[in-house]
């Protein structure tokens, strides 16, 4: 029996080593010609045949073929010349390819973007790659290019109130979203309380969004995936682009710095605000002895090293630091306060790439992330010009990260493409908590919480496979771990995506992903603040949890150049959380801030969402853009909210429509415009007042009872009002002018270009009644926020 043993054995070594002989291994990197990065999303293949794969995120591919006397690999990108190189058949080989971007400058510009030619071919659905170039070209608000805002034009992704940047994919919260810039995560991705985005598009290769069939790789979120990706630096010579816009300007440098194996890159950007704005409002009267002095800005910056020590090895070092500082001074002559508020993010990465060799490729990984809020507070009373009295409030609220991740690529055969690694995060939670009891006898009071050290870890596996040409699968599963003071929570999340082509350039799909949200944001308003608060699961309250499923079709219209896709979908979320009735974070009873617990102050409910989405997609030619079309119900239920009854959330949306278009009219001038249409947001709207007795208190603007004095409000149920429809339309034209050595553009653009005057917010107002001047009655007034708003901007690039 042993020797039988060992004579199968030998047979069968004998057997792989014949099957590898007979195979071809061609791997390398694909990088743009003129600056040398390296290019994600290529298309690789080879010709007459079923073979083919894609550049990963480091422009690493790798094709295993049957030997021949000869073959041809084509590579080909939207916006890059395709290339075919003529292969003999001998050993494996490692071929670096070069390719032009289509139109080229003198100057460097990396114009490509993540994504596949065809959506058809592709077994990801949910997913969706947005061109930088293109984000450049659309009307933005204030005329400054948001990533975000885009995104948010993508049928799925609802937009929040008038201005905002928040996203709700979905039916999922701002929390849900798992926002990734150069592999490390940005907890809070708004500048101006929302109304503009962290993120510089200038400093950014590519973008990305994945809204369901989440591969294995992703976890820690519920609805969406946004991978964002620095640009490596020119390796070529010195580069740079920037604009000056109505409120912000911004720079970005780039270039060699030791010969081709070393880049670096540096944007940079701030807004003057501050400076535009104090002229008009510094030392503005208040009554007939109070001065104020209110002060605003933010600023980014994106910084990015690399070396290149060979075909093997490169390293890569990368960080984002942004800030919003708000302060405000008043000055009576008795009397002097002074207090502000300020948040940012600091995200840092370290990447190591090795090529282990021509068919295992790993990424490592060591990632910072930090977000920080802060409120303080100085009041002095004076007497005769001495200090008789002060009061100092501080209040600090942050989220800290330490992570350690390494991803494996694995090509072992034409018909795979397998992904496999783990990562651990070491995560530091401070949700302060604000008590004051009105005694200030103290000169000063600074409440801090207890920090909350916990631990979340993952491992996944997943496989891209193609039994056969017409079918191809994508089967994946993560393991995920959550360590808290007192429990440990581990939760398996399988994935499967599978594409079977019916027909040439048409597909159905199919997806299904179980996902676990092991952080959670707390809010009162739902709108994503700075000031909301970041608080991890514990023993009492569960991950959130979310399955999703998603069916729908794919077809590619070569002649106009067209993607069209159909999705229509159905996701279920546990565990989700919220504030109850009435409740907050804040004390202002006298309670000690230190002993606050968020716990008790929580409801957990569960939540449903489903509906389909539409998107034409136009990449290439003079005219390109898309149309995206949401039909969607979400419902939510919490035991102590709305009487336990199903409600829907303020951002359940039925209807949202997106139309965008971008004309090249000439080299020198392109038109845009965007035109937005969605249902109203559901609120929760006082329904009558009448009058009460006792003393009065601080009212909630949120939603919930509340006095004015001995005025109350009584509330309906909750979110039963639905505000009116939201639309609005955006122009946009640039001039653009090539010279010996510079680009220049001149923008400007329209915002609500009709002056709609869409909702922000409702109130009831007393006015008097026309029919009788003696008397006054409620009326439900709509206020709104933004109308049609003029921006201009100057851009250059050298």
């Amino acid at each position: 029996m042993q020797k039988l043993l060992y004579q199968l054995l030998f047979c069968l070594c004998a057997c792989f080593q014949a099957f590898a002989q007979q195979q071809l291994t061609i791997s390398g990197f694909v990088r743009e010609k003129g600056s040398l990065e390296l290019l994600p999303g290529v298309n690789v293949y080879v010709r007459n045949s079923a073979v083919g794969t894609v550049t990963n995120t480091y422009g690493f591919y790798s094709v295993t073929i049957p030997k021949s006397d000869s073959i041809t690999v084509t590579y080909s990108f939207v916006g890059y010349e395709k290339q075919d190189i003529r292969i003999a058949s001998a050993e494996n080989q490692q071929i670096d390819i070069m390719l032009s971007s289509v139109n080229q400058l003198d100057e460097v510009i990396v114009s490509g973007t993540r994504q596949n030619e065809k959506v058809s071919e592709s077994v990801q659905m949910s997913q969706i790659e947005v061109p930088v170039s293109q984000i450049k070209k659309i009307p933005a608000f204030f005329g400054e290019k948001d990533v975000i805002r885009v995104l948010q034009l993508m049928p799925g992704v609802q937009k929040g109130t008038e201005g905002q940047t928040g996203l709700y994919v979905r039916g999922g919260g701002p929390d849900q979203n798992l926002i990734i810039l150069d592999d490390a995560v940005v907890y809070n991705a708004s500048h101006l309380f929302g109304f503009f985005s962290v993120f510089n598009s200038d400093a950014l290769k590519s973008v990305e969004l994945t809204k369901g069939g989440f591969p294995a790789r992703y976890g820690g979120r519920l609805s969406s995936v946004v991978e964002m990706n620095m640009k490596e630096g020119s390796k070529e010579k010195l580069h740079g682009e920037g604009g000056i816009g109505l409120i912000s300007s911004r720079l970005t440098m780039e270039g060699p710095l030791a010969g081709k194996k070393s880049s670096f890159l540096v944007s940079a950007r701030r807004t003057y605000i501050d400076v535009l704005a104090t002229p008009l409002i510094a030392q503005q009267q208040i009554g007939n002895s109070s001065k104020v002095k209110p002060g605003y800005f933010f600023y980014d910056l994106n910084a990015k090293v690399n070396y290149d020590f060979g075909s093997r090895n490169k390293l890569y070092a990368s960080g984002y630091f942004g800030q919003d500082k708000f302060s405000i001074r008043e000055k009576s002559e008795n009397s002097e306060n002074r207090s502000g508020l300020n948040w940012g993010n600091a995200t840092a990465t370290v990447r190591w790439n090795h090529l282990i060799n021509q068919k295992l490729f790993v990424n490592t990984s060591f990632i910072y992330s930090h977000f920080n809020f802060r409120i303080f507070s100085n009041d002095k009373e004076f007497d005769k010009g001495e200090v008789v009295d002060e009061f100092s409030l501080k209040y600090n609220s942050l989220i800290r990260d330490f992570s350690l991740k390494t991803d494996f690529d694995y090509y072992p055969h034409s018909k795979h493409s397998i992904k496999f690694g783990a990562q651990a995060i070491a995560h530091r939670f401070i949700p302060s908590a604000l008590g004051l009891d009105g005694d200030f006898s103290e000169s000063e009071i600074e409440l801090r919480a207890k920090p909350i050290n916990t631990m979340e870890a993952g491992a996944y596996a997943e496989d891209t496979w193609q039994p056969f040409t017409a079918l191809k699968v994508n089967a994946g599963f993560r393991l995920s771990l959550f360590e808290t003071r007192s429990k440990v929570y581990v939760r398996p999340e399988p994935r499967i995506s599978a594409a079977l082509k019916l027909a040439k350039d048409f597909s159905v799909k199919a997806s299904y992903a179980k996902m676990n949200q092991y952080v959670h944001l707390l809010s009162n308003t739902g709108l994503g603040l700075p000031t909301d608060l970041w608080v991890p699961t514990t023993d009492r309250i569960a991950p959130q949890q979310s399955s999703q499923a998603a069916f729908g079709f794919a077809k590619d219209l070569e002649k106009p150049g067209l993607a069209l896709t159909l999705e229509g979908y159905y996701k279920r979320m546990d565990n989700i959380i919220s504030y109850r009735e009435g409740s907050s974070f804040i004390s202002l009873n006298g309670e000690n801030a230190n002993e606050l617990n968020w716990e008790d102050n929580v409801t957990i409910g569960k939540g449903w969402s489903y509906g389909a989405e539409f998107m034409v997609q136009k990449k290439t030619g003079k005219l390109s853009g898309w149309i995206g079309y949401t039909l969607s119900w979400t419902k939510w239920k919490f035991p102590e909210l709305n009487f336990g009854e199903t409600f829907y959330p303020r951002y359940d949306r039925r209807h949202d429509l997106s139309m965008v278009g971008i004309y090249e009219l000439s080299p020198r001038i392109t038109l845009s415009a965007t035109w937005v249409y969605g249902t109203g947001n559901a609120l929760t709207i006082p329904v009558s007042k009448f009058s009460t007795f006792g003393n009065s208190f601080i009212p909630n603007p949120y939603g919930y009872p509340s006095s004015y004095g001995n005025v109350t409000n009584e509330y309906g149920r909750k979110n039963a009002f639905r505000a009116e429809a939201y639309h609005r339309m955006d122009l946009a034209i640039q001039f653009h002018k090539k010279k010996k050595r510079h680009e220049r553009t001149w923008e400007f653009g329209l915002f609500n270009a009709y002056n709609r005057r869409n909702p922000f917010f409702y109130n009831i107002d007393s006015k008097e009644d026309k029919n009788n001047p003696n008397q006054k009655i409620n009326v439900l007034t709509r206020y709104s926020l933004f109308p049609v708003l003029p921006s201009f901007s100057y851009n250059f690039k050298f």
